[in-house]
């Protein structure tokens, strides 16, 4: 697929020639490289909010059965103090 941006500053275009030179690529080598690796970053963070908001989740449900647990081991302990 093809691209074309126009109206770029001439001095980001220098930096972005110079930095393509110093890694001895083309211009359009650096730049299909720089908005992939951007597309891909972009698909990452979605892959980590997502994860992030599983795990909120989780902890969350975790802590309920912490309690409840608690809670079991309260009146357990009632019971056998009461039999004894």
């Amino acid at each position: 697929m093809e691209i074309k941006v126009r109206n770029v500053n001439p001095i980001a275009v220098k930096q972005i020639d110079e930095i393509a030179k110093e890694k001895k690529i083309s211009r359009q080598e650096f730049l299909k490289g720089q908005i992939e690796t951007f597309a891909l970053l972009q698909l990452q963070k979605d892959h980590e909010a997502v994860l992030e908001n599983l795990i909120d989740k989780n902890i969350k449900m975790m802590e309920k059965c912490a309690g409840a647990i608690e809670r079991m081991n309260e009146l357990i302990e009632e019971m056998v103090e009461h039999e004894s």
